[in-house]
């Protein structure tokens, strides 16, 4: 064979092998001038054999990126290895309808100055390059967003990632942050073997540790209460557990809690001196109050024909303020007991018991009490609704200043709780006192005219509101009042 058939047979073996080579590839000269184009790069720039004849390599670029790649070419072209050595090089391609795409150019140097290149689309590699810088800049941008401090941890426990809150918080740089280990920071202030422990044993086996409270003084921003938090972020199978560190300032709440603590130690030493406070009323007060009343009576019925007009009028006052002094002290025995002692809820029938409740107090001749028929029997402590009906009827009694009284009560379902109202056609009351009347020791008329302790309606409000429930009043002056009250069927 030979040497001018040989080289016939080299060349048409190598056009063999370009035409079955999935990958693009192009043979150029000196120039740029391309020789040869295989099928795949027909495919992927869109010309024919023939067209590519006619080109040069700077036409398969954009004009735009022309000057820079010839620039890279003429680099190659000078090296001094250029004729023996490849060369790897990232372009913009251009195809003929226009279309660009990112590509990887492998080259390798033939005879006489010509190149051999290998074009690789890598767009669809760009595009998952993008996504994934756009995605890490996402995640990053959520973290820096946080507003807890946080780090991670490699399986080394070296920082490799931290927030910008942790650096402001702790007062340190990203120098002095990434990269090392975390019980180094600070002066060594992580360094505590129950923190230790968490990561090193309880972590690895349950993933998540439970939160470690720690009161620390820390340089440059004084002593913090932290709630540190840790969990283990699991990547996949040919990379390493990372350690996710959050942690949460409790010093503001820790300090609401003490003050909390204190408040409810003053309030339950305010409760029981209340407590104490009634018992002294009861038993101290009431006995000599209720000498002085027998001792009124005493005079009224044996010396009344030795007093005059005057006498006995004050005599009447004193026996009168005695016995309101007497319901005075009751009522707020009455007050000072709800909340503290319960009965057992049981089943109430309101009709029952508004029966009973009228019955007790007696209403004079000329006042009507009408009662709404089918009220319904509720849940609850018994004692304590009596109560409110008791108040709430003898207010609409005592109060009444027509020649027919009239008293209406009714009840309405709410769905989720009871409306009951329990209104009067009394002298009604103005607006600005709606809020003042269920105030304690709170009257509208002067005590000497309408007896009254000014209690009943404060434990009418009390009842109600330890129920779950709210009461008001509607009113026109002249035209009567409605006293409204609610009770949630939840609570019963």
């Amino acid at each position: 064979m030979t040497i001018g058939t040989q080289d016939i047979l080299i060349k048409h073996n190598a056009r063999w092998l370009m035409d079955i080579a999935a990958d693009a590839m192009l043979i150029a000269d000196a120039d740029g001038r391309i020789l040869l184009a295989n099928p795949a790069a027909e495919r992927l720039f869109g010309y024919t054999r023939d067209e590519f004849t006619g080109l040069t390599v700077e036409d398969l670029i954009p004009r735009s990126l022309r000057a820079s790649h010839g620039d890279k070419r003429a680099a190659y072209a000078t090296q001094p290895n250029s004729r023996t050595m490849g060369a790897e090089l990232e372009i913009v391609g251009l195809r003929r309808d226009g279309g660009e795409f990112a590509a990887d150019v492998s080259l390798s140097p033939l005879e006489k100055g010509q190149v051999l290149a290998t074009v690789y689309d890598i767009t669809r590699r760009k595009q998952a390059e993008q996504a994934l810088a756009a995605a890490q800049e996402f995640a990053e941008s959520i973290v820096d967003t946080m507003q807890e401090p946080l780090v991670v941890l490699d399986a080394d426990e070296r920082v490799v990632s931290a927030n910008q809150v942790f650096y402001q918080v702790f007062q340190l740089t990203e120098e002095e942050t990434l990269g090392q280990v975390f019980f180094e920071l600070h002066q060594r202030q992580w360094d505590i073997p129950a923190l230790r422990q968490m990561l090193d044993e309880v972590l690895p086996q349950e993933r998540r540790g439970k939160a470690f409270e720690l009161q620390h003084e820390f340089p440059g921003i004084g002593s913090r209460t932290v709630l540190i938090d840790a969990r283990v972020i699991e990547g996949k199978s040919d990379q390493p557990n990372l350690t996710l560190l959050t942690f949460l300032n409790i010093t503001e709440r820790k300090r609401l809690e003490a003050e909390q603590a204190r408040m409810i130690h003053e309030l339950e030493s305010a409760n029981e001196e209340l407590k104490n406070f009634a018992y002294v009323v009861s038993h101290d007060l009431k006995a000599p109050l209720r000498a002085i009343g027998s001792l009124a009576d005493w005079i009224a019925a044996d010396q009344q024909d030795r007093l005059d007009e005057e006498g006995q009028e004050h005599l009447r006052l004193l026996i009168q303020r005695v016995r309101r002094m007497d319901g005075l002290i009751d009522g707020v025995l009455r007050y000072s007991r709800i909340g503290r002692i319960h009965e057992v809820a049981v089943a109430v029938d309101l009709n029952e018991l508004l029966h009973e409740v009228i019955d007790s107090l007696a209403p004079p001749a000329h006042i009507t009490v009408m009662v709404a028929s089918g009220l319904p029997a509720i849940r609850a402590e018994k004692t304590a609704i009596q109560q409110v009906l008791q108040n709430l009827i003898a207010n609409a009694i005592r109060y009444l200043d027509k020649p027919q009284g009239r008293i209406e009560i009714d009840c309405i379902d709410q769905g989720q709780s009871w409306r009951f109202s329990v209104a009067d056609n009394g002298p009604g009351i103005e607006a600005r006192h709606f809020e003042r009347i269920f105030q304690l020791f709170q009257t509208l008329n002067p005590r000497d005219r309408v007896e009254s302790t000014g209690v009943g309606l404060a434990i009418v409000k009390k009842i109600v509101e330890q129920c779950g429930g709210q009461v008001w009043v509607e009113s026109t002056p002249g035209q009567g009042s409605t006293f409204f009250f609610t009770l949630s069927k939840n609570s019963q």
